[in-house]
């Protein structure tokens, strides 16, 4: 068996240590999403935290982990007797983020259901968590119906599993941790909203701890076993702590004057719902219990503020989570409680709002405060080749509008979304076949007349159906995919006057924020001058699309061609990597072509080739003025696609609320 690194050998990263141990404290604070760069412990400080959590109590030969003392009466397994008991440590389970929906709640065996009546169920991954931890790296890489699976049945302490009309119920409480990469993409606000905190990590700035890092993962990798013997001393302390923690938290007192400055900080920072103030008030609880404590202080609120709500205060996608400590104070000062105690508000042990400080420590959470400024310097755009002295300053974006619904035509077969057609697992049962593999969306009514007309030969006597492992046929199902939309955007001197291109960054914004509700990945490419540029790989990151546009500067000719063809080799590399998702490619131009020999036959070539590969495309036509050419439109149609003018971009535009993009696709079935 592996040993897993010490939890206390972590270096820095206080908030996330803080964290983890808090939820370790009281499970009901409802999980940790941990958010940050490569590299930054994320992962090796959640496993190292399974070590640190007591041994569980359960009943012998249950596969769902019941508790002797009060197992419970639901259980696939039980009845079982009360009692008794062995010990083994808590489990920390992983889901892969490729796992099937059957692996994370369980599956039934149709044909023993249908053919004897019982529920033979084989459990999941959620049974396997319960008074655990579920782990799931890359959380936001994991598909949305997953996702919506493990957060209800976080929420609810039960998983149920539901197959035509066969239903199981089990237990299932367990610390949820979520990791992630914000430059992968981000959760939907609604199921960022159902873990409890969150943490930003970063890798230090400070290089005496940067060598502390280097110097323990060395000794760790060497020789595992005696590095975590040197720190076994202070991980049995800490183990006790989360004990002594857990034993002290039903004897926590939560003032009025705590709860009025929970209750006024999730107003002053207008957050959804009341879940944070409910997250807020347990997470100070736990804190103040971890401090050894019973009565919750200022300063208990104010952390479980600065962990409970930043991620609870994005208005939209392209927000980066934070909160104004200056706010946050002054909210506290404003409304802080009379009631509190007269004591030592750092506790024993050094504060409540603390994990163990091993090794050299740098500022909270392993960041820099120089940081800002040097990713500020690095940052800085460089100037494409060919932008020429004609180059101007970026302009920044209209308001964001509601834009209409630009689909892929046809039926495909890529991942879940919300965009175009698709054969998918879930949406609306337009069919039925035979399974190709492990049956996993049963269609009865198929089942039964395959099954039917062979009774009397199989020799049924009684009132149940003799179904056998070939009747059985899968449900097809249409519903939705997610789509890779590619941005080619103009940004050459016809486009450069400061309130059009305004225009033009508040469209593809608008589009960004469509493909963000629509669980797209998004790319974006641009010209000017006399060449293209990838300013963006294709990414589910479409905040990081939105901040390239923002800084995107203006001026030059117009290599149209060179643009499209860029476009092309886009296409044809991510189809190698992604070949089931289909693209839909968004050209923002006036249709314009300058710079080179022949710049309107090379552009017009350059659109035929998508024209011949089937590949949908429409284009955002961004001429302006009394007089217009119709270049835009004549580029449409060499595209094989259809042109839409800024404002009949819009969902509330007269031309009509929905628009699909017309072409056809070689893959589209």
């Amino acid at each position: 068996m592996t040993t897993p690194f010490p939890f206390t050998a972590v270096v820095g990263q206080d908030d996330l240590r803080l964290a983890l141990l808090l939820n370790a404290v009281s499970p009901a604070v409802g999980g940790v999403l941990v958010r940050g760069e490569k590299g930054t412990a994320k992962s090796t400080a959640v496993r190292a935290l399974s070590a640190l959590l007591p041994e569980v109590a359960v009943v012998p030969g249950c596969r769902f982990s019941c508790d002797p003392s009060a197992p419970d009466p639901a259980c696939p397994d039980g009845p079982h007797e009360t009692g008794g008991g062995a010990a083994r440590p808590a489990r920390m389970v992983e889901l892969p983020v490729g796992a099937s929906e059957d692996r994370l709640v369980g599956a039934l065996d149709i044909e023993r259901a249908l053919a004897e009546g019982v529920k033979a169920f084989e459990p999941g991954l959620l049974a396997d968590a319960h008074r655990g931890i579920l782990y799931v790296d890359e959380v936001n890489l994991l598909h949305d119906h997953l996702v919506d699976l493990l957060l209800d049945a976080a929420a609810m302490g039960a998983s149920y599993v539901e197959r035509e009309g066969v239903s199981v119920r089990h237990a299932a409480r367990f610390l949820l941790v979520g990791t992630m990469n914000p430059e992968e993409g981000e959760l939907r606000p609604q199921l960022l909203d159902r873990f409890g905190l969150t943490v930003e990590v970063a890798a230090s700035r400070e290089p005496d701890q940067r060598v502390e890092v280097v110097r323990r993962r060395l000794a760790y990798d060497d020789d595992p076993a005696a590095f975590a013997a040197r720190w076994a001393e202070e991980e049995a302390a800490v183990r006790a702590r989360i004990v002594a923690a857990r034993e002290l938290l039903p004897s926590v007192r939560l003032g009025d004057g705590a709860l009025r400055q929970i209750a006024a900080t999730c107003a002053a920072f207008e957050v959804d719902g009341m879940r944070a103030d409910i997250v807020m008030a347990r997470t100070a609880t736990a804190l103040a219990a971890w401090a050894g404590r019973t009565d919750v202080l200022a300063e208990d609120v104010r952390q479980a503020a600065l962990l409970a709500l930043p991620h609870r205060r994005r208005r939209n996608p392209f927000d980066a989570p934070g909160l104004d400590e200056d706010k946050l104070d002054e909210t506290l000062e404003e409304f802080g409680g009379d009631d509190d105690p007269d004591t030592d508000p750092d506790g024993p042990d050094g504060g409540g709002g603390q994990p163990p400080a091993e090794g050299p420590e740098g500022p909270r959470g392993g960041g820099d405060t120089e940081a800002p400024a040097e990713a500020g310097e690095a940052g800085e755009p460089e100037r494409p080749a060919g932008a020429g002295s004609g180059e101007r300053s970026p302009v920044g974006a209209a308001e964001p509008f509601r834009t209409k619904v630009l689909s892929v035509p046809g039926i495909g077969q890529g991942a879940a979304g919300r965009r175009s057609r698709a054969r998918t697992e879930h949406g609306r049962t337009t069919g039925a076949r035979r399974p190709d593999g492990a049956l996993t969306k049963l269609h009865l009514a198929a089942t039964v007349r395959a099954a039917a007309p062979h009774q009397r030969a199989r020799g049924r006597s009684g009132p149940g159906l003799v179904v056998r492992r070939d009747d059985l046929r899968q449900a097809t199902r249409e519903g939705r995919e997610s789509n890779l939309v590619l941005f080619v955007v103009d940004a050459s001197g016809s486009m450069a006057a400061r309130q059009r291109m305004g225009a033009v960054k508040g469209a593809v914004v608008s589009l960004l924020l469509d493909a963000y509700q629509r669980r797209d990945k998004v790319g974006l490419v641009t010209f000017r001058g006399s060449a293209a540029e990838v300013a963006l790989p294709p990414t589910s990151s479409v905040d990081a699309a939105a901040a390239r546009l923002e800084s995107l500067p203006t001026g030059g000719r117009t290599p149209l061609a060179a643009g499209l063809l860029r476009a092309h080799d886009v296409l044809r590399v991510e189809r190698l990597r992604d070949p089931a998702r289909r693209p839909l490619v968004v050209v923002v131009t006036d249709g314009r072509a300058t710079g080179g020999p022949e710049p309107v036959a090379l552009a017009s070539r350059a659109a035929r080739l998508f024209a011949a590969e089937g590949v949908a495309s429409v284009v955002v036509d961004c001429e302006s003025g009394p007089v217009r050419l119709g270049l835009a439109g004549r580029l449409a149609g060499e595209l094989g696609g259809t042109a839409v003018t800024l404002d009949e971009l819009r969902a509330d535009s007269i031309a009509g609320l929905v628009r699909d993009v017309q072409g056809t696709s070689r893959r589209a079935a």
